[in-house]
């Protein structure tokens, strides 16, 4: 009888949520990268520091999308000698990466934001609103290609970078629109700052999921005890103990636990209700088990406790 059962079949990722993924991401960034070309040639004509700006920020998420496509792929790869979980983790430092990167991305737009408001400098407001309306219409392509497909944690701080642009579209629309009607150029620095505090309301909470998982946290929506207290609820299952869950990637769980039975020779039997348990209440897939005979258990228990005593 094997001393422990490991659950893996689900190594395998589903191929074509995964390459939907990757095509997203990729005609993403093409989009992202044409677009911020236009921006930054617009910026120039109109001598519009809101469109360089901007166009600066599309750069910087061109290559986070970059980065998060690499990502995506590299995390599809087969498990290997080396890395026998895979490179499924990949999603999860891309995350952090993109997370880390738009912070410093506000922080870099909340000062020039200052500066511009000290000294508001007058910008071709038609050139703006025209290159800003565009660019919005852009930016819904890019968000709509990216919402509808999978949401892991990569594509969610895509995401995240997308709806900085996206915002940043509506702001520079909406200050173009106000200059050109009333010569109030300090609309647009005004705009930045409530921009800036949304994205970093969203990145901070990203950021946060992100360390969960590379700390190999619990997922939130598991409560550990009650995960054990079902598994040792079952027939001929006397005690869980060592039990540890954490999150592999996006949408993969795994498990591991010591079970204490009453008869080994039924583990089989108990082996399938605790992976159907586990599958069906949880959604856990990736389980390893260590069964462990109910009579050994109690005397390893008293011998530690008499160790314990001892001292």
């Amino acid at each position: 009888m094997p001393a422990h059962s490991h659950h893996h079949h689900h190594h395998e990722r589903p191929t074509e949520g995964g390459a939907a993924a990757d095509r997203f991401l990729w005609w993403a960034f093409l989009l992202t990268l044409g677009f911020a070309l236009i921006e930054a040639v617009g910026g120039w004509l109109a001598d519009s520091l809101a469109l360089l700006g901007d166009a600066g920020h599309m750069f910087s998420d061109m290559t986070a999308l970059g980065l998060a496509a690499f990502a995506a792929w590299v995390a599809r790869q087969p498990p290997s000698l080396r890395h026998s979980y895979g490179l499924v983790r990949a999603e999860a430092v891309a995350a952090l990466f993109n997370g880390v990167f738009m912070v410093v991305v506000v922080i870099g737009i909340t000062w020039q934001a200052i500066q511009r408001l000290q000294a508001p400098s007058p910008v071709d407001s038609r050139i703006v609103i025209a290159i800003a309306a565009a660019g919005l219409i852009v930016n819904l392509i890019v968000f709509r290609l990216l919402h509808g497909g999978e949401k892991d944690l990569n594509v969610r701080a895509a995401l995240l970078h997308v709806l900085g642009d996206l915002l940043g579209s509506v702001a520079a629309l909406a200050s173009g629109i106000v200059i050109y009607f009333t010569g109030w150029n300090a609309i647009d620095p005004i705009l930045s700052f409530l921009i800036c505090a949304l994205i970093l309301i969203s990145s901070l909470r990203l950021l946060r999921e992100v360390l969960h998982v590379i700390m190999e946290g619990v997922p939130h929506y598991l409560d550990l005890g009650q995960v054990g207290a079902a598994m040792a609820g079952l027939p001929g299952v006397r005690e869980i103990h060592d039990l540890h869950i954490w999150t592999l990637a996006s949408g993969r769980v795994a498990l591991s636990a010591h079970v204490v039975i009453h008869d080994m020779s039924r583990w089989d039997n108990q082996l399938a209700a605790l992976r159907h348990l586990l599958h069906e209440r949880y959604d856990i897939e990736h389980v390893t088990l260590q069964p462990e005979p109910a009579m050994r258990t109690t005397r390893l228990h008293r011998m530690d406790a008499g160790a314990r005593a001892g001292k």
